[in-house]
């Protein structure tokens, strides 16, 4: 009976939105950091590294316990010698894959943000407890002191709203002055 009641209440778990929202995005993240490694490794480092002096910022490590003595070009060689190596050069790349993702991310949300509606604001602080009550409140449920209600506004557009609507604007001006020049062409 445990059994089932888990294996029940796990599908639900699955089938739920969340869950398959999640997974789709940890799957968008795996891929979108290979891109960003690849982007910083690739591309971003090796012309950084020819500015400071021909610096390959990948292999960019010291040793720290030597026990062959010998001295060493990559990472791979100073391990397989046995060495144990700090590298700084794969961290410093780790770095600016991190800031890379952060600042797309960044740019997403806030493109995203902006696509919203501005929803109206529905609440208000009760005049003598300070208490968050409805607009539509005319007496506070927490200290039963009477209020005036509080007008809700409208729905605000969102800067994308906003701005579709201002170059449709624009488009139809233009189009009756474009048809103005043609009539007079004519």
């Amino acid at each position: 009976m445990a059994v089932k009641k888990l294996v029940k209440e796990f599908g639900s778990f699955i089938h739920r939105g969340n869950a398959i929202d999640m997974a789709v995005g940890i799957i968008v993240g795996s891929v979108m950091t290979s891109v960003v490694n690849s982007l910083v490794k690739d591309v971003l480092m090796p012309p950084i590294g020819l500015l400071i002096g021909g610096v390959d910022f990948s292999q960019w490590f010291f040793v720290l316990n030597n026990p062959a003595g010998g001295q060493y070009e990559t990472i791979a060689a100073a391990q397989a010698a046995g060495a144990t190596t700090l590298n700084l050069g794969l961290f410093l790349n780790s770095i600016v894959s991190f800031l890379i993702t952060m600042f797309a991310i960044f740019l997403f949300v806030r493109t995203v943000n902006k696509a919203r509606a501005k929803a109206p604001v529905t609440t208000h602080a009760c005049p003598y407890c300070k208490s968050t009550i409805s607009n539509a409140a005319t007496k506070c449920p927490f200290c039963c002191s009477d209020v005036k209600p509080v007008e809700t506004a409208a729905a605000e557009d969102s800067d994308l709203e906003k701005s579709v609507k201002k170059i449709t604007k624009l488009a139809k001006g233009n189009l009756k002055k474009i048809a103005k020049i043609t009539k007079i062409k004519k």
